[in-house]
């Protein structure tokens, strides 16, 4: 028998059930109002299941209300089930994949996969690395690919660096160019100085690597790839994988959206099947996120966060 805490294909197919479990889920200790945060103190509504009237503002409230699903027409098993199915994707799932997969429209579901995408973005994270610990950095670009379009301009490139402490986590941010000046301060936030740092030739690197306990570098361009503890091929694993996705799977990316996708990609690396999470453990972790954010069909482009 199934954990109850645990998705299983019940939840995904009954709705009560996948209202029950996404309950559990946030309300661990009861419920919470979605308009002004009260615990607890919440008489259910026999009329309405899985609706509750909060004591202290008088409002009405379910577990979607201040979430990413508030105000949705989609059966809520089928969130669940997207949820999972972007999650357990390696290199993601594609719009048309999903809406067939789903029985929802094209148009919904590229919506509902911007708000899991939103709801798979961290946002802060404590520094990557620490004593003792290897963290590498890499740029790369994305788009600007003419194959396949005779008669339109190829996308512009976009600029994205990868942090990845080895064995660990990572971080990859959309910037607008690769220069000293934009990068480093990213890495002086997103690293701890007591890390050992790990690039290649770029001289971007150069100045801020010396803040750190070490800074070594490979010379891709004489076909130096590893030299001992020298090497970048983590993140270049990494970038690998994305790439893949973007071009196999979603083909193209704006750039008014590529710092979800990027934020996809990072998150399901960092929940990897290496670091003992299973497909249905990272799709939990990714359900979790969608408490106090909004993110409307108008405003796809940016999220809006809620105050409680």
């Amino acid at each position: 028998m199934a954990k109850p805490n645990e998705l299983n294909n019940v939840t995904f197919q009954d709705e009560a059930k996948a209202r029950e479990w996404l309950e559990a889920q946030l309300w661990p200790d009861g419920p919470v109002c979605g308009h002004c945060g009260t615990l607890k103190e919440a008489t259910a509504l026999g009329t309405r299941p899985g609706w509750y009237q909060c004591n202290a503002c008088r409002k009405q409230f379910s577990v979607t209300v201040g979430t990413l699903f508030e105000r949705s027409h989609i059966p809520l098993n089928k969130w669940l089930m997207a949820a999972f199915l972007i999650c357990a994707s390696k290199k993601g799932m594609s719009t048309h994949q999903l809406h067939r997969s789903l029985g929802v429209s094209y148009k919904s579901t590229w919506f509902m996969m911007h708000r899991i995408r939103e709801a798979m973005r961290e946002g802060k994270f404590p520094p990557l690395g620490g004593e003792g610990k290897f963290v590498e950095a890499d740029e790369t670009f994305t788009g600007g690919k003419a194959r396949n379009r005779a008669y339109k301009e190829p996308p512009p490139k976009e600029a994205v660096m990868a942090l990845v402490e080895r064995g660990g986590k990572v971080h990859s941010y959309h910037v607008p160019e690769v220069t000293a000046a934009t990068l480093k301060p990213i890495i002086v936030d997103a690293i701890a100085k007591d890390s050992h740092f790990r690039t290649d030739e770029s001289g971007v690197y150069w100045e801020v690597g010396e803040q750190f306990a070490s800074h070594q570098t490979v010379t891709h361009s004489i076909n130096e790839y590893v030299r001992g503890d020298a090497h970048t091929n983590t993140v270049e694993g990494y970038f690998s994988i994305f790439k893949r996705g973007i071009y196999g799977v979603y083909h193209h990316v704006s750039q008014t959206h590529l710092k979800r996708y990027l934020g996809e990609f990072d998150f399901r690396y960092n929940y990897r099947t290496a670091l003992g999470f299973t497909d249905r453990e990272r799709a939990t972790i990714a359900l979790k996120g969608i408490v106090g954010k909004r993110l409307t069909y108008r405003r796809t482009g940016e999220p809006q966060t809620l105050q409680a």
